[in-house]
């Protein structure tokens, strides 16, 4: 069969080992800032973040390389509810909550806005090494009908 008629195979998206969630991809200069020198000889050159809260593994690449969250001393953004929904800027659920209690969005504006700023350190300072403010309206949004409801 002539190849130019043939389909080229779809591309696989890497999927964490444990939880089976779809991995975000991750580049060498987040991995760098998050891990130590040891648990980052554990990865690949790029890896994946996984985003499901519930699961132990935090990084992960294609060769069976993972480093889990008894490697990290803290809660992990993201992953823990408990840590800041903003890595940059430290915004926490509680401070959207208080937002959405108070009727206004003081707080969560003003992290969006320093999100989009060139004060933001998404790169680094993430565990998945991207920009908070979906997260961040993802979470207010959620927030918002479970207290209309």
């Amino acid at each position: 069969m002539n190849k130019a008629f043939m389909r080229e195979p779809d591309e696989v998206a890497s999927r964490c080992p444990r939880c089976e969630s779809i991995g975000q991809p991750v580049g060498p200069q987040t991995l760098n800032a998050q891990l130590t020198a040891d648990l980052r000889r554990n990865l690949a050159e790029s890896a994946y973040f996984c985003p499901d809260s519930q699961c132990d593994i935090v990084y992960f690449d294609d060769f069976s390389g993972t480093v889990t969250r008894a490697s990290f001393s803290g809660p992990i953004p993201i992953k823990d509810p408990e840590a800041p929904i903003c890595s940059c800027f430290g915004l926490k659920r509680d401070d959207i909550e208080d937002d959405l209690a108070e009727g206004t969005v003081v707080r969560t504006k003003a992290a969006i806005l320093k999100a989009q700023s060139q004060e933001a350190r998404c790169t680094t300072l993430a565990p998945n090494g991207r920009s908070c403010v979906a997260e961040v309206q993802g979470y207010f949004l959620k927030c918002k009908q479970r207290r209309s409801t």
